[in-house]
């Protein structure tokens, strides 16, 4: 059977850390693959202009000689190992088994899923991509870099130059367009500072948290599962360490995620671990809120956080949004704004930050009709979904049709998959590669407990799948935890639907279906048990606190009612417990009405289906899949990103510095800004080429150049298109049209090239 070939060219000098990609004939299980050369990545920052100090990309050249049956084959037994552990967390969970036993299988069934994971991205064909060449075009053309960095920087926090800003403006305007127009959304812009009841409502106070240890001389902070896991697989690799002991390790290793910070600790204290940077001692564990706490007003005694996410937003707003929308569902509101997550110890660059711009959705719906009448538009798009099934199974993921998926109910309804096409047709347009596009289903140990499904849109980059966009069914949690923490009612009414009435035609024996006169008008009655507080009684005795009694008793639930009301009659009092305090009511403090009630509406909690994006993430896996090297010039990178995300969508290139040539530029600098297209004018002495490739480099699709020609009746000039670097002619009236028409894809170049001559080079000097 032939296996891959690959060939492996690279000048390394002064060998350093190998980052990955380091490959050895006899580490690699498939025995014919043949390696010339070590690759080695170094941790320093290139240096493009000098061969002696830099690295040559590496150039791979592939013979696709293993087919997919034999890496099939050698995937098997991770796969079977996958699918039985699945099926051991399905029978417990179908025995009933206790929390603990769910918990250990539940990690190890993580364990294996990694380990298949990782396993399938060692031997998926590897992209020819150079993440480090990639990083110093961002940084040398300031699209990205850390914060405050004169100061020595803040891990975590980024700031962005004239070319990220520009572009992440234009994404955040194209999703605007694709999804708040689309959709005819309401937009909103709220507050990030949050009080503290709001968070504890959401749950954020009490389980947004890690477990941390700090260095006990430097006061560095670890994430203690992170610090964990890293040891373990470090002393897994050290010969020194004796088979029992390592036996020990890897039935700990699965059981990670779960430990409590007792189990933590002991592990820790067990296994001597130390800080990975100084080696000293470590505390042991502490929860850590990864929220950013802080006081509001100048007495200190509001507490209140900087906010996690945007939606809690939209939320507390829902009552005056339904209003606005007068009364109706479903409707989608939507937020972009920054949130911020105090991460104990962020990395990836803008993947794992501390301060990250989202963009929200929270679309309010029936809880009994999650239908979409859009649905028909996007139902045959088909999508790499990777089900928790499959997930389970240790299979790979599947194409379908997000029609296929909602019908065979592994999507849970339609509007959920309405919003996963919708996203996936987004994430392509922005610039995502769709073959390393997939959307992945949370298992159900994953899910929050409250969610009905949940999928997430991730983007294979060189730290392996990150996830960029969650799209979530939420049911009715949010809007039902808030209505409990403030006795504010966030709800909807639905009309009651009408009844059809039956008739007998006794002539023919048949059934007439008639609906009935009262169609508009159909109610229901339904008991109501209702606690009435006497006030003057309530006054009396409880002077100030009657307030705070008479509106706990006025929205207390029947069956508080029923129990109140039967204690009183047997003891005469009863105690009511508010906010910690106990109150003792009598029976002339409260009465007990008993009534039926006729109601046309009914209020129902809506559900919610949240897609959730993360920008910076997105913005991050657009420039691993846009960025480019020159056939044949490996110094000539360029980013190719989308005409409708560029930063510039042209450039207008005098081909010299010729006093003749400036009217013309001004002129479709001019033609160009009217049409509000973004463009650069670069007039530097610089060859005609160093230019295109500058251009290159921040991404501008297309380039007008004034030559000599345009000096001639009738005025032409050139056009450019990054990608083909074939340029056309066209008369300078024409060009700033053609260019908006390309950015905005009413055009393509294609059509461009068959209606306008191509051409080939311009003259350098003036004609005689």
């Amino acid at each position: 059977m032939k296996l891959y070939h690959l060939v492996l060219r690279t000048v390394c000098i002064g060998l350093g850390k190998p980052s990955f990609g380091l490959i050895r004939q006899s580490d690699n299980p498939i025995s014919n693959v043949t390696v010339s050369h070590y690759i080695w990545r170094s941790s320093s920052t290139t240096n493009w202009g000098s061969n002696k100090h830099r690295i040559r990309q590496v150039q791979l050249t592939r013979k696709l000689a293993m087919t997919d049956p034999a890496i099939e084959a050698f995937l098997a037994p991770l796969r079977k190992a996958v699918k039985e552990q699945g099926d051991i967390v399905k029978q417990l969970k179908a025995d009933g088994a206790g929390d603990i036993d769910l918990q250990r299988a539940v990690a190890e069934l993580k364990h294996r899923k990694k380990a298949l994971e990782d396993k399938e991205l060692e031997l998926s064909p590897k992209d020819a991509f150079d993440r480090l060449k990639m990083e110093d075009l961002l940084k040398q053309k300031f699209f990205f870099d850390q914060s405050f960095a004169i100061y020595g920087g803040v891990n975590g926090l980024y700031d962005f130059g004239p070319m990220g800003c520009a572009m992440k403006a234009n994404l955040l305007q194209a999703w605007r367009k694709h999804f708040i127009l689309e959709e005819q959304m309401l937009e909103v812009d709220t507050a990030m500072l949050t009080p503290e009841q709001v968070l504890k409502a959401s749950g954020h106070v009490d389980r947004f948290q890690d477990y941390m240890v700090k260095d006990l001389k430097t006061g560095e902070c670890f994430r203690a599962d992170h610090l964990i896991e890293a040891t373990f697989e470090k002393m897994l690799e050290d010969k020194k360490i004796p088979d029992e002991t390592k036996a020990e390790i890897r039935r700990l290793l699965p059981l990670i995620d779960g430990m409590s910070k007792d189990d933590m600790g002991r592990t820790l204290r067990e296994y001597k671990m130390k800080s990975p940077i100084t080696g000293n001692d470590l505390t042991d564990p502490i929860e850590f809120n990864l929220m950013f706490a802080t006081s509001i007003g100048p007495t200190g005694q509001i507490k209140g956080y900087l906010r996690p996410e945007t939606a809690q937003g939209i939320f507390v707003n829902f009552k005056r949004l339904l209003e606005f929308n007068q009364g109706k569902l479903p409707f989608a509101a939507a937020q972009i704004g920054n949130s911020f997550r105090n991460e104990i110890s962020p990395r990836s660059g803008l993947i794992r930050v501390r301060e990250f711009t989202m963009a929200e959705i929270e679309h309010f719906c029936d809880p009994s009709d999650k239908s979409h009448p859009k649905f028909s538009n996007v139902e045959n798009l088909e999508m790499t979904l990777y089900s928790g099934c499959n997930q389970m199974d240790g299979k790979p993921p599947e194409k379908k049709t997000i029609g296929e998926a909602v019908r065979s109910k592994l999507v849970a309804n339609e509007t959920l998959g309405y919003f996963m096409a919708r996203i996936h047709l987004f994430m392509v347009k922005m610039g995502v590669d769709p073959a390393r596009l997939r959307f992945r289903q949370h298992l159900s140990n994953e899910m929050a407990h409250y969610a009905c499904d949940c999928w997430d849109a991730e983007c294979k980059t060189s730290y392996g799948w990150v996830e960029c966009v969650g799209c979530a069914d939420r049911s009715c949690y949010d809007l039902t935890q808030h209505t409990k923490a403030t006795n504010v009612k966030l709800v909807a009414e639905k009309q009651l639907p009408a009844p059809i009435s039956f008739y007998i035609i006794s002539s023919i024996n048949l059934i007439a279906i008639l609906m009935s006169d009262h169609l508009n008008t159909y109610h229901k009655t339904i008991d109501v048990t209702e606690c009435v507080p006497q006030k003057s009684a309530l006054g009396k005795v409880f002077k100030q606190e009657a307030k705070l009694i008479t509106d706990y008793l006025t929205n207390v639930a029947t069956d508080e009612i029923n129990s109140l009301e039967q204690t009183m009659n047997e003891k005469g009092s009863a105690e009511i417990n508010i906010g910690g305090k106990s109150f003792s009511l009598t029976k002339d403090m409260v009465q007990v009405k008993r009534y039926q009630k006729t109601l046309h509406v009914e209020e129902i909690v809506p559900s919610v289906i949240e897609p959730s994006f993360g920008i910076g993430r997105i913005m991050y896996s657009i420039f691993e899949h846009n960025f480019r090297i020159r056939e044949g010039d490996e110094q000539r990178t360029y980013l190719s990103l989308p005409p409708l995300i560029a930063p510039y969508k042209c450039s207008v290139l005098p081909l010299s510095q010729n006093p003749d040539f400036n009217p013309f530029v001004q002129t479709l600098s001019s033609a160009l800004t009217n049409l509000d297209i973004s463009h650069k004018v670069d007039n530097s002495s610089g060859s005609i080429g160093r230019r295109y490739a500058r251009t290159d480099q921040i991404a501008i699709p297309y380039g007008i150049t004034v030559d000599f020609d345009s000096l001639k009746e009738p005025h032409s000039a050139t056009l450019r298109e990054r990608e083909s670097m074939k340029q056309i002619r066209a008369p300078v009236s024409d060009l700033p049209q053609i260019v908006k028409d390309l950015a905005d894809g009413r055009r393509t170049w294609e059509d461009v090239l068959n209606n306008y001559p191509v051409f080939e080079q311009q003259e350098s000097t003036k004609a005689d």
